[in-house]
């Protein structure tokens, strides 16, 4: 049901802690002003050893990861029609059809889809049920004959099968009605006595007695001696004649093999491909685990729900959880410059200058008048802490400070002692490999026709940082070309003494530190910036201007 339907709060890839630990305070603000629980952080990548950090100190869950938001199966409507057992007979699966009004039913066995079956299938059934024999290729039980002709079973087992034999209706006289009766056969009567006993002899294997016949003592017992079954039903013979094929079970028409169907993950662009390669009219749907959940056809196509997201920490479309164009973005709460992200309608859009999207959040909780929680106010401070560098970067303004501090007081924490204990969880990538410590921070962006990659690890130890380097130069040029992006750098910064080594690679690169940033220091594959700290408001906008030719 769509109230039902989680609406998505996620950052961006290669997520900080400002992006994760935004979206778990906004899910909370957004829970709480609506009185719902409809609203989820999600990550849009793996956390760093610095979140990893955050989110144990205050007892928080990593956020499930989602690296698609292009509409699924679970985004359709599903029709859940209920999955039968194969021992059902045609005339109640078609009653159930009839009143789900569905034209393909599932089998299924132990909730898991063994055929399927159509209302087209169930005619073909009887427009080949043309030999005396048909009934019994089909061994249904007796006990489902005789539900399906509304009677009932007076004499023998309703469990055992009809499987040999012939229908015939016995109107004839005696002796001529016994030289066609054989063993086995199924012979529908009413309430001659003399034929009733006259098939039993001849091999009935079930007599049928219709319009309220009833079996009399004699012939019940040759019966039970004969191992026979007799049905009774007020129905006549014609009408007998013409119900009895309805008992044949299910599993004899059912399709079993080359069943098409989806899971509730699978993405609609590839269901639509499958859709139309077949012409099954419905598929069946089942979980992760494979289970039954009910069916889709072409039409559901249609009104496909699309996801709905919260975009916290960017707003730049390289940035974003893929396939977000597919998405219904409803609201953008970001510190970062306008960037490529484009709407279909006017959505709620909280964009400010300043440090941290954590410092937007902590004023919304003030402007609505609800207090922050404690572990949620340390998750804030933290993320303030990450994206000012402790207050060192040029980002920072007066409202992080009043912000980071006001969200320590609740949280009980020192910031100094704290910040310390954070940076140094960030910086210990002794078991990280290049590619993990590469992308642990690293954005793309697009100007105009250039694309470049910017990655940042921030750290209080200089030595770690020069270790970290020599990890990263070789692998700078494999990376280099990758997702169209002709320029890749990378920032090495050091907290302690506020300056960073930009490592780079690609054509062009060197030229652009070289003009966005005159007083460059070069190293051994590198250049030292003293001053430079924030990615977003110094090298973005000097970057910005070189490009220009301003």
């Amino acid at each position: 049901m769509e109230s039902d339907k989680k609406i998505i709060i996620i950052g961006h890839k290669n997520p900080d802690t400002d992006s994760i630990c935004s979206a778990i305070g906004y899910a909370e603000i957004k829970n709480r002003i609506t009185n719902t629980n409809n609203y989820v952080a999600r990550r849009a990548g793996e956390i760093n050893g610095e979140t990893e950090f955050v989110l144990q100190r205050f007892g928080i869950k990593v956020p499930e990861y989602v690296d698609n938001v292009a509409t699924q199966v679970r985004d359709m409507e599903i029709r859940h029609t209920p999955g039968v057992p194969k021992e059902m007979t045609i005339k109640e699966a078609w009653s159930i059809m009839g009143k789900s009004e569905a034209v393909t039913q599932p089998i299924t066995e132990a909730d898991k889809v063994i055929g399927l079956i159509t209302k087209g299938d169930i005619a073909r059934t009887f427009m080949d049920a043309e030999s005396s024999s048909f009934l019994s290729s089909t061994s249904p039980r007796f006990s489902d004959i005789a539900a399906t002709i509304d009677g009932h079973i007076v004499v023998g087992d309703g469990e055992l099968h009809f499987d040999k034999g012939k229908v015939l209706v016995g109107a004839a006289l005696v002796e001529r009605m016994q030289g066609v009766v054989q063993e086995h056969d199924l012979v529908i009567l009413v309430d001659r006595k003399e034929n009733q006993i006259g098939a039993l002899e001849a091999g009935a294997g079930c007599i049928i007695l219709c319009l309220g016949a009833k079996a009399s003592k004699e012939v019940a017992e040759l019966a039970k001696a004969k191992e026979a079954v007799i049905i009774e039903t007020d129905l006549d013979t014609f009408s007998v004649s013409r119900e009895i094929n309805k008992s044949v079970p299910l599993e004899a028409f059912m399709t079993s093999d080359g069943i098409e169907g989806f899971k509730l993950d699978d993405y609609t662009d590839s269901v639509k491909a499958e859709m139309g390669a077949t012409r099954h009219r419905a598929f069946p749907v089942t979980d992760s685990k494979g289970r039954y959940i009910g069916t889709v056809s072409r039409r559901n196509l249609l009104n496909i729900r699309k996801k709905q997201v919260i975009l916290v920490d960017h707003n730049e479309k390289s940035q974003a959880v893929d396939n977000i164009d597919d998405a219904d973005i409803l609201e953008i709460v970001d510190h970062h410059r306008l960037g490529t992200i484009q709407t279909l309608q006017p959505i709620f859009f909280n964009l400010q200058p300043v440090g941290c999207t954590a410092t937007i959040l902590y004023q919304m909780y003030i402007e609505r008048g609800i207090d922050v929680p404690k572990h949620i106010a340390g998750l804030l401070c933290a993320a303030i802490v990450s994206d000012t560098l402790m207050f060192r970067s040029p980002t920072c303004t007066t409202q992080d400070k009043m912000a980071a501090g006001a969200l320590a007081l609740i949280a009980g924490i020192d910031i100094e002692s704290f910040a310390t204990e954070m940076f140094e969880a960030g910086s210990d990538l002794k078991d990280k490999s290049a590619e993990e410590i590469f992308y642990q921070d690293y954005k793309k962006f697009t100007f105009g026709s250039s694309s470049f990659g910017v990655g940042q690890i921030s750290s209080m130890n200089e030595g770690e940082l020069s270790n970290i380097k020599e990890m990263l130069l070789p692998l700078m040029e494999h990376e280099c070309g990758k997702n169209k992006v002709s320029m890749v750098f990378f920032l090495l910064t050091d907290i302690k003494h506020s300056s960073s080594e930009m490592l780079y690679a690609g054509e062009h690169a060197r030229e652009m530190i070289m003009n966005a940033f005159p007083g460059a220091v070069p190293t051994d594959g590198g250049f030292k910036i003293d001053g430079l700290l924030s990615r977003k408001k110094q090298l973005i906008p000097a970057f910005m201007d070189v490009i220009q030719g301003v």
